[in-house]
């Protein structure tokens, strides 16, 4: 049995299944590249996830979909069924999960760098909640209200940030004072800032309700000890704002716990994580405060798989190339922008066979870049085979492009 077979990714017959359906008969249908999603995983996942985290946290839980990794009408409708909550890191965000039937108090919009239009477009939305990410950001904040919503109660939040950050690439550390390539950190407001951010946040007028912070992105085993400290630093600074009297309704801890790109992952101890910020929160006296978490690719990622078509197999100074029917750029970036990244990638026609080649699978873009994987073990692929690139729910399509006027690919919710 593979290692990523789940309820919607299996292998039947020898042949890759989705769900009801043979992928390949998908591609047949739909054409290629293609987009299959699994609405019985994603809702799956969100049970697990809220079972697990209920059992450890006292108070309310608030599990606030990052719909940036994905923002198929479908998931959103599927989640909003389940109970979810809202990450929303624009205006456009915030209008599709409105159209997908979300109540604006279920919504919480972290942006940055904001101009007077994002912050017109948002205080316009009655209820929503909206994230500070710098001291800078107010004078602009109070400026739209007093013109357009002098009387209006809106309702903020403070993101810090704790010092500290995580995630499986430096160009996802969200917080810290510099990524691990030297680039500055530009999300959230400094340790010695945030009295001043809730201060004069009050003083023009909105209503500070939160304190957030999020490290990265994709925490493995290994992320757990830096973590853990910024559970202990969320904890200190909340009490540190209380008792300079804001009294807080929640605490959101941001996401980053992710799922299992690769066989030889050490996954992040999540059981472990929610049960230390249920203790913290205790130990603390702010067990009362409700607790939120932005999980997206948990929640998505494994419940999406890319279908591409080998247009011929390229032999050159000893590589073999699966030379397929579309660009990473267009379908599934991430393995263009991030060297770390990996993909399962597997033959359709063949999905559990042994691994008689190593394979590069080349998109069709102009671009030496342009490959979904590189030397991967898998069976030898040929001209008209249906490969499907694994784990790609997440930051695929909702990051695609038109790059080199090639079409973004089609969707399918199973």
């Amino acid at each position: 049995m593979p290692w990523w077979e789940n309820e919607f990714v299996r292998v039947r017959g020898g042949r890759l299944a989705l769900g009801r359906f043979a992928a390949a008969s998908l591609a047949s249908k739909f054409g290629t590249p293609l987009y299959v999603y699994g609405r019985t995983r994603i809702r799956s996942r969100y049970r697990d996830l809220a079972r697990t985290v209920g059992r450890r946290i006292a108070g309310e839980v608030r599990l606030c979909y990052a719909l940036k990794a994905n923002p198929n009408p479908g998931i959103l409708a599927a989640l909003r069924s389940e109970g979810a909550w809202i990450d929303a890191v624009s205006p456009g965000e915030v209008r599709a999960a409105l159209a997908a039937g979300y109540p604006a108090r279920r919504i919480l919009f972290t942006g940055t760098s904001l101009g007077p239009d994002d912050f017109e477009q948002a205080f316009a939305v009655d209820g929503l909640t909206v994230n500070i990410d710098a001291v800078e950001q107010i004078e602009d904040m109070a400026r739209v209200r007093r013109r357009r919503f002098r009387d209006k109660p809106i309702r903020v939040a403070v993101r810090w940030n704790p010092g500290i950050g995580r995630g499986f690439h430096p160009k996802v550390v969200t917080a810290g004072e510099r990524s691990g390539d030297g680039t500055p950190i530009k999300f959230g407001i400094e340790e010695r800032r945030v009295l001043d951010a809730f201060r004069e946040a009050a003083k023009a007028g909105f209503i500070p309700v939160g304190l957030h912070q999020h490290l990265g992105s994709g925490w493995v085993g290994e992320d757990f000890p830096t973590v853990a400290e910024a559970v202990e630093r969320m904890a200190a600074k909340a009490g540190g704002v209380e008792a300079a009297g804001f009294p807080l309704e929640f605490l959101d801890f941001g996401g980053g716990f992710g799922p299992r790109y690769r066989r030889s992952q050490s996954l992040f101890p999540l059981e472990r994580y929610v049960t230390l910020i249920g203790r913290t929160l205790k130990r603390a006296g702010l067990a009362d405060k409700a607790v939120a978490f932005e999980p997206g690719k948990y929640l998505v990622a494994d419940a999406g798989v890319l279908l591409l078509r080998v247009e011929y197999v390229k032999k050159s100074y000893g590589n073999l190339l699966a030379c397929v029917g579309g660009g990473t750029l267009n379908t599934l970036p991430r393995p263009a922008i991030y060297a770390q990244v990996h993909h399962e990638i597997v033959n359709c026609r063949d999905a559990a066979g042994p691994a008689s080649a190593r394979v590069t699978v080349a998109g069709n873009l102009c671009e030496t870049g342009d490959v979904f994987g590189r030397d991967m073990a898998m069976p030898e692929p040929r001209r008209g085979d249906i490969l499907a690139v694994l784990c790609a729910g997440a930051y695929g399509r909702s990051m695609a492009s038109t790059y080199n006027l090639r079409p973004i690919p089609d969707e399918v919710l199973v």
